[in-house]
């Protein structure tokens, strides 16, 4: 067993106590906390947000909606396995999609529907699937060559998705992982029992890509993005099995990216200093590991903690019931949030890095 760093959510709370450009705002957490408030019946804030926010996510593993492609695939796996396989080439690849240009991006049109960023990935892998490309089984994508995956990647322009060589070193590398360990994303995941913190610890041990660590003030913290992601994304798919009860899932945090850090500075949960606003409106590119990038994530991860801890507070005081709601629904909330209400934040600029952790 490998040595581990700060878990996610001491790491922002270490951060964000030391944190020099980036400061949580208590009056901006109970605003943001009050709002989602008022949303605490509402679908967006249960397992099942995710998949509004994705349309093209497996919903269940009935032959319904947008992702029949994957049912139809020419795979002999149960419904099940192939969902939660299109779910880890997915995540594995879900990093970096920030374009160099806003005038230049990578484009994915999908049965009608062009999709821009992070939604390129998930429209490419459906329509591979539907062309006939056994994309999520592990035997192909374990073996597939970067020409074949750019293939799979393709844009609709001529700006390719970044970080190609880089998503076929990941995916390449995760086939590899799922076919020593049962050959399929469940059966790796069963390895670590029915426990969140276990599953990340599992992922983050087994698959290098997947290690989102860093120093910081002397002492090495974690983020873990993409493996608490895929940890969550496993969740709602057994969610809307009716077998969602997985114990620990609050120690899940938010999912550490650059739009929801946007939103919660919009929110006025976040606020940056002067500095940092002045250098990313600017266009400065951070590095990973920047301490400016590192306070961005952590102090994001710290109020998305702060913000959980009100509304359940709220919840139980005014409702007198338990608080259900985690940091990663809060996640699955606020994503597609910023992405809705990008015209109002555009003044508020996202951090620009490049590196396969998010």
């Amino acid at each position: 067993m490998m040595d581990r760093p700060l878990p996610p959510r001491e790491s922002g709370q270490f951060v964000a106590g030391r944190s020099q450009d980036v400061f949580v705002e208590v009056d901006g957490v109970h605003r943001a906390a009050e709002m989602l408030y008022t949303l605490r019946h509402s679908e967006d804030l249960t397992a099942s947000g995710w998949k509004k926010a994705n349309p093209l996510a497996p919903r269940d593993t009935a032959d319904q909606g947008s992702v029949s492609a994957i049912h139809n695939c020419r795979e002999k796996t149960p419904h099940l396995y192939r969902a939660l396989n299109w779910v880890f080439v997915v995540d594995t690849m879900n990093f970096s999609f920030w374009p160099e240009r806003e005038d230049e991006q990578c484009e994915v049109t999908y049965k009608g529907t062009t999709y821009r960023g992070y939604m390129t990935l998930c429209a490419a892998v459906t329509r591979a699937i539907e062309e006939g490309v056994p994309i999520t089984d592990p035997k192909y994508f374990s073996r597939i060559s970067l020409e074949q995956l750019k293939q799979v990647l393709r844009s609709d322009n001529a700006t390719p998705m970044p970080m190609l060589d880089e998503r076929h070193r990941v995916l390449t590398e995760g086939g590899r992982v799922l076919l020593e360990n049962g050959g399929s994303c469940r059966s790796f995941i069963s390895q670590a029992g029915n426990d969140a913190q276990k599953m990340v610890e599992l992922i983050v041990e087994k698959l290098p890509s997947y290690r989102d660590a860093t120093m910081y003030e002397g002492k090495e913290i974690s983020f873990y993005k993409r493996a608490q992601i895929l940890v969550a994304d496993f969740w709602g798919i057994m969610e809307a099995r009716g077998e969602g009860h997985i114990p620990n899932l609050d120690w899940l945090t938010m999912f550490a990216d650059y739009r929801v850090p946007q939103a919660l500075v919009h929110l006025g949960a976040l606020r940056y200093s002067d500095a940092l606003m002045d250098t990313l409106k600017d266009g400065e590119l951070l590095r990973s590991g920047d301490r400016r990038e590192v306070e961005i994530r952590g102090c994001s991860i710290w109020s998305v903690e702060l913000i959980k801890e009100h509304l359940c507070k709220l919840v139980q005081e005014r409702d007198g019931q338990p608080c259900n709601i985690n940091s990663a629904i809060i996640d699955f909330y606020l994503w597609p949030y910023a992405k809705k209400h990008h015209k109002e934040m555009a003044h508020i600029p996202i951090h620009h890095t490049r590196c396969i952790y998010y």
